[in-house]
C-alpha cells in the first residue's frame, strides 16, 4: 500500500539537518508538552472523580434514597403508608424514623445535635450507616422495662463531649410543657450503648440515634413520625421514584430524593471539575504554540523544498497538507504519550496511594481516584482538536509561498 506523498515528506520533516539540530528538539519539546498537558489534565480529573464518588457514597451510607414527609410535620397510619411506597417498582424498602432537634450535656459540656428515632429491627433496610458501627450494636437500641435507654452517636460528638461507651448523659429538648414559669424544657437520661463513624465530620459531630418508641415519647408524637426513609435499587434514579411517591400518597406528602437534598454540594463539586478542566486545558493550549513556532521554523528552513515542491507540480493545498499532518502527528504522539502516562499515574495512586492526606481533616488518609472513560475520551480529543487548530496558520503560511523568490539565486 502506497502512502500519499505527503505523509512521506510529513515524516521526513522530524529529522533535523545536523547544521540546525534545534528543529527537533523543538519537536520534541512541542510532543512533551502535549503529553504534560494531557497527563496532568487526566490526573487531576480522575482525583476529582474519586472525591465526588466517595463523598456521594458516605452521603448515601448515612441517608436514605429517598425522605416521604408531611407537610403537616407528622405522618400518622405510616404503616399504611408504607406499604403503598413498596409496592412501587424499584423500592427495596422502607423505614419510619422520627427526626428532633435536641442538646446532649455530659458535665459541664453540651452540643446541640439531630437525633434519629430509628426502628432497629428494619433501619438495616433503607441506610448503611449503622452497619459502619465502631462500638456496640444496634440491639441495644431495643427498649428494656426499668433500664436507662440508650443511644449511639457520632465519633466526634463523642470526642467533643468527653464520652465513653457506657457513660450516662442527659437530652435537653427545647419543647417542653408549660408551666406556671413558662415553658419548661424535657429532659430526660440516656445511655451510650455505641459510636459510629460515617466519614463525614456533619454527621459524625451532629447526629444520634435513639429507639423510634423512645423518640415519640421524648417529643410528644404519640403513635406518629416524622418521615419514612426510602431505599431504592438505583440511587440515580430516585428522582423519578420520588415523583411515584407523589403522585400515589398526593398532598399533603412530598417525597425529596437524595440529589435534591445535597444539590447545592453536588453542584459546586461540578463546577470545579469544569473549571479545572478550563484552566489546565490551558497547557495544552501552551503546549499548541510551540507547534505553531515549530512548524513556522520548519517553513521557514524548508521554504526552497517547498518552492521546489510547487515547481514539480505540487499544489497548495498538498503543501498544506504536510504541514498539517505534521503538526497532527505531534499532537497525537503527545496526546498518546499523556493518556498513557496519566492512566499509568492513576493506577499507582489508586493502588499504592503514595500521596496521604490529613485524615483528621479530610476524613481520607489517601487521594481517592476514578477513572472515568469519560474524562479518557473528551481529554484527548480536546487535545487532538486544540493540535490540528494550531496547524493551520503555519501550513497556510506554506501554501501560499511563492516558488519564485526562493529559487531565484539558484
Amino acid at each position: 500500500m502506497k502512502f500519499p506523498y505527503q505523509f512521506f515528506i510529513a515524516f521526513r520533516y522530524f529529522k533535523s539537518k545536523k547544521k540546525h539540530g534545534g528543529i527537533s528538539i523543538n519537536t520534541f519539546i512541542s510532543i512533551a508538552g502535549v503529553a504534560l498537558g494531557v497527563m496532568t489534565l487526566l490526573t487531576v480529573l480522575s482525583v476529582m472523580s474519586g472525591f465526588h464518588e466517595d463523598l456521594q457514597g458516605k452521603i448515601l451510607g448515612a441517608n436514605a434514597h429517598v425522605i416521604v414527609q408531611n407537610y403537616e410535620g407528622r405522618i400518622k397510619n405510616y404503616q399504611s403508608v408504607r406499604e403503598k411506597i413498596n409496592r412501587i417498582g424499584g423500592v427495596i424498602g422502607s423505614s419510619p424514623v422520627v427526626y428532633g432537634q435536641v442538646m446532649l450535656r455530659f458535665g459541664n459540656r453540651a452540643a446541640g445535635v439531630v437525633i434519629r428515632g430509628i426502628d432497629p429491627g428494619i433501619e438495616r433496610d433503607t441506610t448503611d450507616l449503622l452497619n459502619k458501627l465502631k462500638a456496640g450494636n444496634i440491639n441495644s437500641l431495643n427498649e428494656e422495662e426499668g433500664e436507662i435507654p440508650g443511644i449511639i452517636i457520632g465519633r466526634e460528638l463523642l470526642r467533643n463531649l468527653g464520652l465513653f461507651v457506657g457513660d450516662e448523659i442527659e437530652m435537653i429538648s427545647p419543647i417542653g410543657e408549660l408551666g406556671p414559669l413558662g415553658m419548661i424544657p424535657k429532659m430526660k437520661k440516656f445511655k451510650v450503648v455505641g459510636y459510629f463513624e460515617a466519614g463525614m465530620y456533619e454527621y459524625d459531630s451532629t447526629l444520634a440515634f435513639i429507639n423510634i418508641h423512645t423518640a415519640q415519647k421524648f417529643i410528644g408524637l404519640r403513635d406518629e413520625i416524622t418521615a419514612v426513609e426510602v431505599k431504592i435499587d438505583n440511587p440515580y434514579n430516585a428522582a423519578n421514584v420520588a415523583s411515584k411517591i407523589e403522585n400515589i400518597l398526593s398532598l399533603p406528602y412530598a417525597a425529596r430524593d437524595w440529589m435534591q437534598m445535597n444539590r447545592n454540594l453536588f453542584s459546586a463539586l461540578k463546577l470545579e471539575k469544569i473549571v479545572m478542566f478550563i484552566i489546565l486545558t490551558l497547557i495544552i493550549l501552551v503546549a499548541s504554540f510551540n507547534i505553531v513556532s515549530n512548524l513556522i521554523m520548519i517553513v521557514i528552513e524548508k521554504a526552497r523544498e517547498i518552492a521546489i515542491l510547487k515547481a514539480m507540480g505540487a499544489t497548495s493545498r498538498g503543501v498544506m497538507s504536510i504541514f498539517m499532518i505534521h503538526g497532527l502527528i505531534i499532537g497525537i504522539t503527545g496526546t498518546a504519550i499523556g493518556v498513557f502516562g496519566g492512566y499509568i499515574l492513576c493506577e499507582l495512586l489508586k493502588t499504592y496511594k503514595f500521596i496521604t492526606l490529613p485524615a483528621d481533616v479530610y476524613y481520607l488518609s489517601y487521594l481517592p481516584v476514578k477513572i472515568s472513560l469519560f474524562d479518557f475520551i473528551i481529554v484527548p480529543a480536546a487535545a487532538i482538536l486544540i493540535s490540528f487548530l494550531a496547524t493551520v496558520y503555519p501550513s497556510w503560511q506554506a501554501a501560499k509561498l511563492d516558488p519564485v523568490e526562493p529559487l531565484r539565486y539558484e
